[in-house]
């Protein structure tokens, strides 16, 4: 047997012991090449290796083979688990993904999360396992690891003679067969979770029930299923529950007074939460003459909601709430988001407010950030309040009229004067609401009205979000910004093709801001282009997210920008008011350095959750319009091209803010091709097209409620394309597409299918 030697860095010789010894302390990385690395194998030195495994093999002391080696029934000392539920605490627990000892039963393991590595139910950890910890084996988080979607949610259907089938509630998800036994106890309709298998079988794919989520028969049954296929943690332990009954009302140490101001709220009119306050009145300053001062106070969640607490570790997983048509999965308890942070009238609230200075031109001379308690003095609708400045029949106070609204629109006036010269991009996109019937199903959607109320209180806290980064920036303070980088060079050139078909000019990319862009829709408003440009230039747009490095935001034309008045419904907010208190030493409650050393892994981790926020509302969207739809096969809709692809066309429905899809081997008996330069499919013989933007006509033929998805028949003709098609034949003959018809349409046809 060969002896124990280390060489003078202190890494060990190849030795017997040194081999084992490094397959306990590594089991994630112990293939032959990770041996041959850690101990410098070269030369003959190969053959000592080969040869020293074989003999542990054989022994019976590893097993394994080139893939990977482990001593068996040795329990690992780091292993990938996958997080599978939760204690009655909120506590996670997560299981081996592979466990290899015949000797220890596979272990349940409570998981520990450091600070930054915030991972929820579903997600896949490398974690270092302890298996003597007093409350059982835990599991300390090294990283969180990309989620792997192994396992698929269905609606289970019960088949003669026992056992079932799952269908898909996702498009493009295969329909799965369940045996006798695999079922747990899943009853017909019920919403199941099941676990592909890998055995090959003739005929539908098998898997097996791995968790019964709940009956589609519920009224909540879409957004269920949206919140299962996301991932989305909709049900609050009982840890988090309990720390917020326990919470109190906020005292007044570190506070100023200024419950006698006349702060109002302004929201929509179903809003349950109210976090944030305004008020405006006229600069006294002889130095500013025509001069504002406008206050945004908003709710100080800072307070009720401390690091490294059971609510913020909720929170954070969460990242932000989640809006549906028929219900709001928030990211603080009610006691929090809709008692003790609401800002309602007539009641004591802590806030954090920021008083703003602005010059009769509207632009900013000064700002400071105060810790108060207020009391609000009115809670208005957006429609109350612009029917009260309007003249219109109003519900609100007429002593509010003269002393606070119309102060308030006397600045945003001077607010807007400013916003013009700054020139934010100017796109045109209604937003549609879905308002449901007691049945959960769609009664209607609505477009709502764009009042000047709405564009009131956006500027206001515009202004309070630039306030907080430019604090937050002059103390040297980190934070987390809103970041909206400008568009791309690809996706500015893309956009240069496209608008060159319509003969539209663009400045070139070194001098392109969002005023740039504003000309552009200005030159297509009013004509049949106007829709088109408007979605092409969106699409040109970089995404916003959160980061701790300042790029900028583009889109508002802002040197910085930070997300400070919205700290109910996103946790980015709640970062920046934990990094004003710090900042300001304004109390407890302030963000700590443990905190500021991740705030790079917490920006990214509340991105993505905004983006599966964002999927699962849209997701949900198309699973109501489908249903609702859905008994009305054959009927015909005026539509709009919102997205062309080379397998084909996706038509909105404006009316109810759903799209569906037109395969493109349906359009007829030319044969299309993709323009992607243009955004259309363009007949091969003909020249005529479809675009994205155009409006059409088209016929529903399939309709699948849990998939969210809609298959239409084309009902319009193509068109000749303004612009013509030069440039399209140019580019495709540079990619060396033949002028004729493909010899083999049918078969090309099928293969894009």
């Amino acid at each position: 047997m060969s002896k124990r030697g280390t060489t003078r860095d202190g890494v060990d010789t190849l030795s017997r012991e040194a081999v084992l010894r490094f397959i306990a302390d590594h089991p994630d990385r112990a293939t032959k090449r990770d041996l041959a690395k850690a101990f410098g194998v070269k030369g003959d030195a190969r053959l000592l290796l080969k040869d020293i495994l074989a003999e542990l093999q054989a022994e019976g002391v590893l097993a394994g083979g080139r893939k990977r080696y482990s001593q068996p029934d040795l329990l690992p000392s780091v292993a990938v688990l996958e997080i599978r539920a939760r204690d009655d605490e909120g506590g996670l627990l997560a299981d081996p993904v592979a466990w290899e000892s015949e000797i220890v039963e596979r272990p349940r393991f409570r998981v520990r999360q450091e600070t930054g590595r915030t991972a929820g139910v579903g997600e896949r950890v490398l974690a270092k396992l302890d298996y003597e910890a007093e409350v059982g084996p835990v599991a300390t988080v090294i990283r969180v690891l990309e989620r792997q979607r192994a396992r698929v949610i269905g609606v289970f259907r019960n088949q003669p003679g026992g056992g079932g089938r799952v269908d898909p509630v996702e498009r493009r998800q295969l329909e799965y067969a369940v045996g006798p036994g695999d079922t747990m106890d899943a009853q017909d309709g019920d919403l199941v979770e099941i676990e592909p298998s890998t055995r090959f079988r003739a005929g539908l794919p098998t898997g097996s029930v791995v968790a019964v989520i709940g009956s589609m028969r519920t009224e909540r049954a879409i957004t269920t299923i949206a919140l299962h296929a996301h991932s989305i943690p909709h049900v609050f332990p009982k840890s988090v529950l309990t720390e917020a009954e326990a919470a109190g009302a906020a005292t007044m140490d570190d506070r100023e007074d200024w419950r006698d101001l006349s702060l109002v709220t302004i929201d929509p009119r179903d809003a349950k939460d109210h976090d944030d306050a305004v008020h405006a009145r006229l600069d006294d300053d002889p130095a500013n003459p025509g001069g504002i001062v406008a206050t945004v106070a908003i709710a100080d969640v800072s307070w009720y909601v401390r690091p490294g607490t059971a609510l913020d570790r909720e929170a954070k997983l969460r990242g932000n709430s989640v809006y549906f048509p028929d219900r709001v999965v928030p990211m603080l308890p009610e006691r929090i988001s809709n008692d003790l942070c609401s800002l309602r009238p007539e009641v004591d609230r802590p806030a954090l407010a920021v008083r703003l200075v602005f010059d009769v031109r509207g632009d900013k001379r000064r700002h400071s950030f105060h810790r108060i308690m207020m009391r609000s003095h009115a809670k208005l609708a957006y429609e109350q309040a612009q029917a009260a400045i309007d003249g219109l029949p109003n519900e609100v106070d007429p002593s509010l009229i003269e002393t606070v609204l119309r102060p308030l629109w006397s600045a945003y006036a001077k607010l807007s004067a400013a916003r013009e010269r700054r020139q934010p991009l100017d796109l045109d996109l209604p937003e549609r609401k879905i308002i449901l019937n007691e049945a959960g199903r769609v009664d209607r959607v609505v477009v709502p009205d764009r009042l000047d109320a709405h564009r009131l209180i956006e500027e206001f806290m515009i202004q309070a979000n630039v306030a907080a980064a430019e604090e937050l920036e002059r103390h040297r303070q980190a934070l987390i910004y809103r970041a909206h980088d400008a568009p791309s060079l690809a996706r500015l050139e893309a956009l240069r093709d496209f608008l060159r078909t319509l003969e539209l000019p663009l400045a070139k990319s070194g001098a392109l801001k969002p005023s740039h862009f504003n000309g552009l829709l200005h030159t297509v408003k009013g004509t049949e282009h106007e829709s088109l440009v408007n979605e092409v230039v969106l699409r040109s747009q970089s995404q916003a997210v959160y980061s701790p490095d300042n790029i900028g935001h583009f889109g508002l034309n802002l040197q910085r920008y930070a997300h400070f008045t919205s700290p109910i419904r996103r946790y980015a907010d709640l970062v920046v008011h934990r990094a004003l208190v710090l900042a300001l030493e304004l109390g407890p409650g302030g963000l700590t350095r443990e905190e500021e050393a991740v705030l790079d892994e917490t920006a990214e981790e509340i991105s993505r959750a905004e983006r599966r926020a964002m999927a699962a509302e849209r997701d949900t969207v198309d699973r109501l319009i489908a249903h609702h739809l859905a008994d009305q096969i054959g009927a015909e809709f005026d539509g709009k091209i919102q997205g062309v692809t080379k397998s084909g066309l996706f038509v909105q429905l404006p009316a109810f803010g759903a799209d569906g899809f037109v395969p493109v081997s349906t359009l007829g008996s030319d044969y299309f091709r993709f323009d992607e330069a243009g955004h259309a499919l363009v007949g091969e013989r003909s020249g005529l097209g479809f675009r994205l933007g155009d409006t059409v006509r088209v016929r529903l033929v399939e309709a699948q409620p849990l998939a969210g998805s809609m298959r239409f028949e084309m009902l319009t003709e193509p068109r000749k394309l303004p612009g013509g098609n030069a440039s399209f034949h140019k580019s495709n003959l540079r990619r060396g597409h033949r002028r004729g018809p493909p010899k083999n349409v049918a078969g090309r046809v099928r293969k894009r299918r």
